[in-house]
């Protein structure tokens, strides 16, 4: 007595049918159980938001530069790669040297692409206004003699006379 195949087909769906039923029904008890356990209290501070102790200061919405999400794309990024390297450690006596070569290609191409982003400035959290220039005391006079007068008092009053 062999099924044939429509009956295999209704079988398997009956099955499938049965797994949603489950899956659902069990979906909504659980739900419907939280809905009556759960406590009801109502206060006067119950909705509001509450973190570690402290009310909330301020808005949630904090407008963030563009250069903390592709430092984060760029963590990602090497994230996964480190990954792909993982992978490679696991198998490393099977590649042998070619495997180690391109793994070698592999991480100069890292490399490389690092050492662009750190000379394109893309890793640079402070904005370009408030980066601080170097400044050289022999030719800045100013800032020289501000540089003596805190030194020697007494060669500013000398500067000043002359």
């Amino acid at each position: 007595m062999s099924m044939s195949t429509s009956t295999e087909v209704i079988a398997h769906h009956w099955a499938f049918a049965v797994f949603l039923i489950v899956a659902v029904g069990l979906c909504c008890v659980m739900l419907l159980g939280a809905w009556f356990l759960g406590g009801r209290a109502k206060g006067r501070h119950k909705n509001t938001p509450f973190e570690s102790g402290i009310d909330s200061v301020g808005t949630a919405r904090l407008r963030l530069s563009a250069k903390f999400y592709l430092v984060a794309m760029f963590f990602v990024i090497f994230d996964v790669e480190a990954l792909y390297l993982y992978a490679w450690s696991v198998s490393v006596r099977e590649s042998g040297w070619i495997g180690f070569v391109e793994a070698a290609i592999f991480i100069f191409v890292l490399l490389a692409g690092l050492v662009y982003l750190v000379r394109i400035g893309a890793l640079d959290w402070t904005p370009a206004r408030s980066r601080r220039t170097h400044i050289n005391p022999e030719t800045d006079s100013l800032t020289n003699r501000h540089t003596q007068d805190a030194l020697n008092p007494s060669a500013s009053s000398k500067a000043i006379s002359e």
